[in-house]
């Protein structure tokens, strides 16, 4: 069985799921450079339904431009960004790649919201871009599906 674990920086909070990510990518949405001190937030897609948390969380909720509930999931105690869901996609979670144990798993495929990206910004061109929020697609196999710009 694949599993894939990661855990926040003091190690309070520990995760993992029983299969690969469906999607990696990078998000320049104005709310991920928030999230990642003004760069693109690295994000691995996984399906929820895969999921076990060991500790506990803080959730800071918002509305999307879309007009779905983010719910944007850190460790309480040293504030590692971990998780977005999305009320829109309640079948996918996003993980911040920074959290996994092996990152490598995170090579982006794809970049997304580089129209809000600020003009310094490096977007490797080998990668496929949308300016804005992807289409939503079905949450099975290794497709793209909706991300953090929500």
């Amino acid at each position: 069985m694949t599993e894939v674990k990661g855990r926040c920086f003091c190690g309070a909070v520990r995760f993992k799921f029983t299969e690969l990510p469906i999607a990696t990518r990078l998000c320049w949405c104005r709310d991920c450079q928030y999230l990642s001190a003004g760069n693109a937030s690295v994000n691995a897609i996984f399906r929820t339904e895969t999921f076990e948390l060991a500790g506990e969380t803080t959730a800071y909720v918002s509305t999307a431009d879309s007009g779905s509930t983010m719910s944007r999931r850190f460790c309480p105690k040293c504030g590692t960004p971990l998780f977005s869901e999305s009320s829109s996609r309640p079948d996918v979670m996003v993980v911040r790649v920074g959290a996994l144990d092996d990152p490598e798993l995170g090579r982006p495929t794809s970049a997304i919201w580089t129209a809000s990206a600020p003009s310094w910004a490096h977007i490797d061109d080998s990668l496929p871009q949308t300016k804005g929020q992807p289409a939503a697609v079905p949450s099975s196999g290794s497709v793209a599906v909706e991300n953090n710009g929500e």
